[in-house]
């Protein structure tokens, strides 16, 4: 199984001593995308009033924006699932995880980033600032540099089922292509009502929970097998491919 996250526009800074190395990245074959879209940011970088325009970003989030964007190729790098903090992440807290399940992660969780595509849980990153709606001078739209070459480098790997916990804006950045079995999961209430805090949340204790219990799952009907054995609600909807994941909106952990 692959699982599909989304990326977060909050990161832990530092990591270890880079350069970042993107052709060892999982998804190898979108290492032009990648530098093409290093490259470009990069640039920008070097124009604080454009990075702050093209990026939409408050005095506050400038600096910081520069600095990682001009580190791209030799700023200090951590693992993709380290990186990343806020809701989703929080939940995941795969810093607390053991090495089996860590290791899990790395496996079988791909993190969809806007300047790097789909990259492997534990492939060391570096931190940027980059969302999936800018447009970086010198580059096409995102979603039409990304979604064929994410799609035809699924295609490429031919998982043998995809779990799909990324938003509207990633799938965009690179369909989930047709001939690979998959689902697309959206978080609700037991009434039936879609969430949005609590959406990121849910995801995050769904893939801590698969990393801790390691189950073999090859097909969606293998994921509600372990789901019914784990106690997780899973339910298949009427519209193809969508996944409902029911959750009670508990609170945060802290």
């Amino acid at each position: 199984m692959m699982i599909l996250l989304p990326p977060s526009e909050t990161k832990r800074p530092g990591g270890k001593s880079g350069p970042a190395d993107p052709s060892a990245w999982a998804l190898p074959g979108l290492l032009p995308q990648r530098i093409l879209v290093r490259d470009a940011l990069g640039a920008l970088a070097a124009d604080a009033e454009a990075t702050r325009r093209v990026l939409k970003l408050s005095d506050k989030q400038l600096s910081e924006a520069v600095h990682d964007n001009a580190s791209l190729g030799d700023g200090p790098v951590m693992p993709a699932v380290d990186r990343y903090t806020g809701v989703l992440y929080d939940a995941l807290d795969a810093a607390s995880l053991d090495g089996y399940a860590r290791r899990w992660l790395g496996a079988h969780v791909r993190i969809h980033s806007a300047p790097f595509g789909p990259v492997g849980a534990l492939d060391p990153i570096p931190s940027y600032r980059l969302g999936a709606a800018a447009s970086v001078p010198g580059l096409p739209a995102l979603r039409r540099l990304w979604s064929e070459a994410v799609s035809d480098e699924l295609a490429n790997v031919s998982p043998r089922f995809v779990l799909d916990l990324r938003s509207e804006a990633y799938v965009g950045l690179g369909p989930v292509p047709e001939g690979v079995p998959s689902a697309y999961v959206r978080v609700v209430t037991a009434e039936g009502k879609a969430l949005n805090h609590f959406n990121k949340y849910a995801k995050g204790e769904l893939v801590r929970r698969l990393a801790q219990d390691r189950p073999n799952i090859s097909s969606l009907r293998t994921l509600r097998n372990w789901a019914s054995r784990a106690g997780v609600e899973l339910r298949v909807t009427d519209e193809t491919g969508i996944l409902e994941l029911v959750t009670d909106q508990a609170p945060v952990r802290k």
